[in-house]
């Protein structure tokens, strides 16, 4: 929870709603549709691993982002925003469209838009780094104003929807990494298939078939780029090629999962800390507690001390 006006005196809300939306999403403006009155807003951020869930409730508002905001801070993040009360007014690319309630649109956040409401409505979004994305700038593009043409925009809309009620829960289960990876498989199917990106799609299914297979085998030891190519049926070379394109090293990605596997289970498991390296595929401690401290900022113990004090 990032903020509730209801806890402020009236006089602070203001300035505490614009620094508020300065940290959960591009900075903007937001202007008030009656300043004179009591704002009312109240703002969540949460994470699913690479994956934010933004909900936004509030009394009649307007969040601007000019271009010069864009070209000092850009924010290379797209966010997909279903409507949950009221009736949005979007505008970005020269295109105006009305969202109604439980309809979605697309924001790219590293570009100007004009997004609100009047009266009271709310709004929850998924926000995605473009880097983890992988989808061609013009791609998403021509799937802003196609999101309806998809078979999958309705399958997507709802899980927004879900995300956006649910946020709280879900970003603390530990089922919130593997959430949002799925997150963002369901991104990108959607986007690559409203703008009919045909060569994208293949290579798409082909990574959300790899990302799949490896989640499922990521506690095996033997799981390394001959089995996998074996199991999508391509060559490793191709392997190699896809995640090239895609913008990221198989082997550091899966050590990668592997880390977060194991930071979940230090949050909740009492077993030695080898124990548990050693499920997650690390055969050395040592060198697992070096890349824990590496990615995460900590040690492994560390970790686990601030999840499990009484450990």
């Amino acid at each position: 929870m990032l903020l509730d006006t209801d806890d402020l005196a009236p006089e602070d809300r203001v300035e505490a709603v614009h620094a508020a939306f300065q940290e959960a999403s591009a900075p903007c403006h937001v202007i008030h549709e009656h300043p004179d009155r009591p704002v009312r807003f109240r703002v969540e951020l949460w994470r699913l691993g690479t994956v934010e869930v933004f909900g936004n409730r509030s009394s009649g508002m307007r969040l601007l982002r000019t271009e010069r905001q864009a070209r000092e801070d850009p924010a290379p993040v797209i966010a997909l925003s279903v409507q949950r009360s009221g009736i949005g007014r979007a505008e970005q690319w020269g295109e105006r469209r009305l969202v109604p309630a439980g309809e979605m649109h697309l924001v790219d956040l590293s570009s100007s838009y004009d997004f609100g409401w009047s009266g009271e409505g709310a709004a929850g979004c998924v926000q995605v780094p473009l880097e983890v994305l992988d989808v061609p700038v013009d791609t998403i593009r021509r799937a802003s104003g196609a999101l309806h043409g998809s078979p999958l925009y309705r399958l997507v809309a709802d899980h927004v929807a879900h995300l956006a009620r649910d946020a709280r829960s879900l970003a603390t289960s530990a089922g919130a990494q593997p959430l949002g990876d799925a997150t963002l498989d369901l991104v990108r199917a959607l986007l690559t298939s409203a703008a009919h990106d045909d060569r994208h799609l293949v290579e798409d299914t082909r990574l959300t078939q790899l990302r799949a297979y490896v989640r499922q085998h990521l506690t095996e030891p033997d799981l390394g780029p001959e089995r996998i190519a074996a199991a999508l049926n391509v060559s490793v070379r191709l392997l190699y090629k896809l995640c090239g394109r895609a913008g990221f090293s198989l082997e550091q990605w899966i050590i990668g999962q592997r880390l977060e596997g194991a930071r979940a289970d230090l949050a909740t498991d009492t077993s030695p800390i080898a124990t548990i390296a050693h499920r997650w595929g690390f055969a050395d401690p040592t060198h697992f507690t070096r890349r824990f401290r590496s990615t995460f900022g900590c040690s492994p113990g560390e970790w686990r001390r601030s999840r499990l004090p009484d450990v």
